[in-house]
C-alpha cells in the first residue's frame, strides 16, 4: 500500500509500506493492505510506518487528518 505524509511545508514520506499506526483523536488505529476506505482526524503523536524492508521509521506530528482510500493512505499533518 502507498503512504504520503504530507506537511504545509514540505513531504515527509512517499513510499510503500507494510503497515501504519496513526494517533487518531478517539484513540491510535492501525492500517494495513486492503483496510477499507476512511477519514480520520489525528491529534499530536507519533506515526509509526513499516515500510516493505520491515524498517521501522517514526515521524513526530501535531494532529491533520488521514485519508485510506483503495491502498492509498494521504496524511495532511501539521
Amino acid at each position: 500500500m502507498f503512504l504520503e505524509i504530507i506537511t504545509p511545508d514540505k513531504k515527509l514520506f512517499s513510499g510503500d509500506v507494510k503497515s501504519v499506526l496513526l494517533p487518531g483523536t478517539s484513540g491510535t488505529f492501525g492500517v494495513l493492505n486492503k483496510h477499507a476506505s476512511m477519514i480520520s482526524s489525528l491529534k499530536k503523536g507519533k506515526i509509526k510506518i513499516i515500510d516493505e524492508k520491515q524498517e521501522t521509521l517514526y515521524f513526530d506530528i501535531n494532529g491533520g487528518v488521514a485519508e485510506v482510500h483503495k491502498n492509498k493512505i494521504i496524511v495532511l499533518a501539521e
